[in-house]
């Protein structure tokens, strides 16, 4: 019974700690909430550090009112093991508020920067590093209070300075066996310091269109226009090319381009593009071209460029600018939609001139007066001589073979004595 007259004090006071810390936590609400009514900061305070405050407080009370009403009989032991492990608790809810209240700040400067706003660039680069700080600040909460709880333990603080003189070789063993880690987490912070891509950015990835949705120290993750998400290491980004199409400004230029006839209008297509475009708000009015850029290959090749306030926009820019002149080409410009053109030719390969002429028989040097006329300007001088075959068999000299070449060669013969062959000449 002594025994728990002893307890009994303990047990009142614990109650009244856990009412008062319920007390204090609604009071502390109350303020809070009829503050958030005219300022917003007072809202975001409650939704960060709502839950580590009060069991901060419940648990600070709890060990006070434990402290002072312990039982005299009660072992050091267990009254030091008590103390301990409110120690190591407080510590760690601590650091939780802690943390909670950095994250208040973060957000706090965060929310003067938009997003919603056409050109958000410096707003993207703020949010990227300042979401890369909250990551560094509840990591190194973390490690300060594993450390602090550390050395609540006797046999930690001896060991410390062991841990201490070879922190250099445990440093190298560990690099070389993180060595991808650290590389990625090195390429993390030069990311989210350097402006290479911050969040929110319209990038072109392994030939994928995107945006940067999550850079964090290790990875980066990027929200293909599909609704894929593609996860890739820090260190591709610091390592590999890549196309970032808000680097400096969401203000972009694309084209549209058209394959058309020869017989297409170009004043006539760009009268209607300035039509399409005054119609539309997707366009921001700072570029609208059309140029004929090619004409080759039986087409001429028509390039329009517009611009528009980002990519999205720019996207359904090009779809409208191209639906409405492709509609224009078919209702009013069909004399421009392509043509394939093929000319037809007999397989003799010849045309008509070429068919009279050869019908008629008319050739270089016969077939007409002017023709042989021609042809005896070229023979008139020529000396032939024709021997007579009679002659030439009762003188038997020369053979059949000798008297063919000879006749081929009437210019170069000539009639040896005694043959009785005459001589003659012959026009050709």
């Amino acid at each position: 019974m002594a025994d728990l007259h002893g307890w009994l004090p303990l047990a009142i006071a614990c109650l009244i700690a856990i009412v008062a810390a319920v007390v204090v936590a609604a009071v502390i609400a109350v303020i809070v909430r009829a503050i958030a009514r005219r300022k917003e900061w007072a809202r975001m305070l409650a939704s960060h550090a709502r839950i580590p405050f009060r069991l901060l407080v419940l648990d600070v009370l709890v060990w006070i009112a434990v402290t002072l009403t312990m039982p005299r009989d009660v072992p050091s032991a267990i009254i030091s093991a008590a103390n301990h492990v409110f120690l190591i608790v407080t510590i760690a809810l601590g650091a939780w508020f802690a943390a909670a209240l950095v994250i208040f700040f973060e957000d706090l400067g965060l929310a003067r920067y938009r997003l919603d706003v056409p050109d958000n660039r410096y707003a993207r680069r703020v949010r990227t590093q300042v979401l890369i700080i909250r990551r560094l600040t509840i990591v190194a909460a973390v490690v300060v209070a594993l450390g602090a709880i550390l050395l609540t333990f006797p046999g930690a603080r001896a060991a410390g300075a062991s841990i201490l003189a070879s922190a250099g070789i445990i440093g190298v063993i560990a690099g070389i066996a993180a060595q991808s880690s650290l590389a990625n987490l090195f390429a993390g912070m030069q990311l989210a310091f350097s402006g290479a891509i911050r969040l929110d950015d319209v990038v072109v990835v392994n030939n994928e269109w995107g945006r940067i949705e999550e850079l964090t120290l290790t990875y980066v993750v990027v929200h293909i226009w599909d609704d894929r998400r593609m996860v890739l290491p820090s260190t591709f980004f610091t390592t590999q090319p890549f196309e970032n199409w808000t680097r400096q400004h969401s203000e972009l230029l694309g084209a549209v381009e058209f394959d058309l006839d020869w017989r297409v209008s170009p004043d006539g297509m760009r009268k209607e593009l300035d039509r399409v475009l005054g119609k539309t708000d997707l366009w921001d009015k700072r570029t609208s071209v059309l140029q004929v850029t090619d004409a080759i290959g039986g087409f001429v090749h028509v390039r329009v460029l517009v611009t528009a306030k980002d990519a999205p926009t720019l996207f359904d820019l090009r779809c409208y600018v191209r639906e409405n002149l492709v509609s224009w080409t078919q209702r009013e410009g069909t004399s421009g939609l392509p043509r394939q053109r093929v000319e037809l030719v007999q397989a003799g390969g010849m045309d008509a001139s070429q068919r009279s002429r050869a019908v008629s028989g008319d050739t270089l040097f016969s077939g007409s007066s002017d023709a042989e006329q021609r042809a005896s300007q070229f023979t008139d001088s020529i000396p032939t001589i024709e021997p007579d075959p009679e002659a030439a068999d009762r003188s038997g000299v020369g053979s059949a073979a000798d008297r063919g070449a000879d006749a081929a060669t009437d210019h170069e013969v000539a009639a040896e004595p005694g043959q009785g062959g005459p001589v003659r000449q012959r026009r050709d």
